[in-house]
């Protein structure tokens, strides 16, 4: 290697150089590399901010549509409510104008009217006077033909009249005496009956009142409420009768329909455990307890066909079967009479050999129609065949139905068979006590009846038949209208139906508005 200093300067020195250079290159190159990052940043931006320009823009257009839109709606709408108002205005000045026009042609008739009768009293003053004269020249010409004063011919005929009126009146006060005896003998037999009646409770006391304790006898009062105001609201939602008596912590509910009375009962224990008594809870409660109601009628028509093995009955069938828990016969639970009807048929079909589950199906359902025979007309064996032909039963059962009472001759053993089986049930000593089902089919004709009006909402007979009470519908029938309405009512059951004593007609209205605070 050379040894001279000099030549490692200048080798240093060419090595400074090319450090530089490539130095510059670099910085040079990377500067260029940072020019083109900024160009394309900016490019970049540049597109954005392009985009951002048009999505504005497009936004813009939509929210003015959509404003022009909105514009145009509420325009149309105000345009419309507009047109609304001056037809109605219109309306109203039509009808004013009219009513002045009647009020002026009655303006008019009233006038004519005035001046006839003004004219027409005149007539009348002369022809009285007119009258007056001929009277006084006709009695001067009879006291100068008789040659008796007035007062002279007043007693001679008094006279001569005496003995005939005494002879009349004789008459006329026997026949008196004869036609006040009869009709005191009548209306003697009608209070007694009507006393009979009154005092007639126990015998249909088990029958048509159920019993509610109380915690106290204050309970009472809130029941009743301000003005009697909460026990008028169970009385008509629920159609009973609510005795509140010197029972001491005791209410009587009475109701010929065991659906209403359970309903009733259920809903005063559920107001005593709650202890809020109003209108607007008493109201909530009876829906509370008719839903209870009807679930208790569900499961006991379940537990029918359960207990009698019958199944593939129709919903709508069980539970008109559990509607007859709650109805009698005679006396006879229904739905327990059924349910004895339906094990003697399948014993003796079994013992004969016959289908026995069609034996059972029949007997079960053979008294169907009693579940809703007041509410639909015709006998309980016709609304029976047709419930059964609606939910297609068989013919086998149909005629069963049909044939249990006689109304067709059977020409099936099954027919035979539960027409023997309701006998035998019905004949058990102490099975039915026909007195009371005579007392609940009049009750029940008397709300038919009453509901057969028009304008009558609903009716309850109450107080075991002696009073109706009846709710009418206040948009049809009137405050004048009611007096006219019951007078009609109490007229049609006098016609048409036989009872003891007499029957309270008690036509009740009521307006009610409901809104809610939001």
């Amino acid at each position: 290697m050379p040894s001279n200093p000099l030549f490692y300067v200048i080798a240093a020195v060419i090595v400074l150089v090319l450090a530089v250079v490539f130095t510059v290159i670099l910085f040079n190159i990377k500067r260029r590399r940072d020019a083109q990052t900024i160009e394309d940043a900016e490019k970049k931006a540049l597109s954005i901010v392009n985009e951002a320009i048009r999505s504005s823009e497009g936004k813009k257009r939509e929210a003015l549509l959509e404003a022009k839109e909105e514009i145009h709606k509420n325009r149309s709408d105000y345009e419309r409510e507009v047109k609304e108002r001056q037809a109605e205005i219109a309306k109203q000045e039509n009808r004013l104008r009219q009513k002045e026009e009647s009020l002026d042609k009655k303006n008019d008739n009233l006038d004519r009217k005035t001046e006839t009768l003004a004219a027409k009293i005149a007539e009348s003053e002369q022809e009285r006077e007119a009258v007056a004269t001929l009277k006084r020249q006709q009695s001067e010409t009879l006291e100068r033909i008789s040659g008796y004063t007035a007062e002279e011919a007043k007693a001679y005929l008094l006279k001569n009249l005496e003995s005939e009126v005494t002879h009349e009146s004789a008459m006329k006060i026997k026949d008196l005496e004869q036609r006040f005896k009869d009709e005191a003998e009548q209306k003697a037999r009608e209070y007694i009956t009507l006393a009979i009646q009154r005092v007639a409770s126990d015998q249909v006391v088990e029958a048509t009142v159920s019993v509610v304790p109380l915690p106290n006898d204050e309970m009472k009062g809130r029941i009743i409420g301000r003005e009697g105001r909460n026990i008028r609201a169970i009385e008509n939602l629920t159609g009973v009768d609510l005795i509140i008596d010197d029972t001491p912590e005791a209410i009587t509910i009475s109701s010929f329909d065991p659906v209403r009375r359970e309903v009733a009962r259920l809903t005063l224990e559920k107001l005593i455990i709650d202890g809020r008594i109003h209108p607007a809870r008493i109201e909530e409660t009876v829906a509370k307890a008719q839903r209870e109601v009807d679930a208790v009628i569900k499961s006991e028509g379940e537990r029918a066909t359960f207990e009698t093995g019958v199944h593939g009955i129709h919903p709508d069938i069980v539970k008109l079967l559990g509607r007859m828990r709650f109805r009698t016969s005679y006396g006879q639970n229904v739905l327990a009479h059924s349910i004895e009807v339906a094990h003697l048929a399948g014993l003796l079909a079994a013992e004969l050999g016959v289908d026995v589950m069609t034996a059972k199906r029949a007997g079960l359902l053979h008294d169907i129609g009693k579940a809703i025979d007041h509410e639909t007309e015709g006998t309980h064996v016709s609304i029976g065949v047709d419930v059964a032909r609606k939910y297609k039963e068989s013919e086998a059962v149909i005629h069963a139905i049909e044939a249990h009472h006689g109304d067709v001759e059977p020409h099936s053993l099954i027919a035979f068979l539960v027409q023997a089986s309701d006998t035998i049930s019905a004949a058990r000593p102490g099975a039915r006590r026909e007195n009371i089902e005579n007392y609940i089919k009049r009750l029940e004709k008397l709300e038919e009846l009453t509901n057969s009006f028009t304008g009558v909402e609903s009716s309850f007979a109450i107080q075991a038949g002696r009073e109706v009470r009846i709710m009418v519908k206040p948009e049809e029938v009137s405050e004048d209208q009611m007096i006219l309405l019951a007078r009609e009512i109490a007229r049609k059951i006098e016609t048409e139906m036989q009872y003891p004593g007499q029957i309270k007609v008690n036509l009740l209205r009521e307006t009610k508005a409901v809104e809610y605070a939001k």
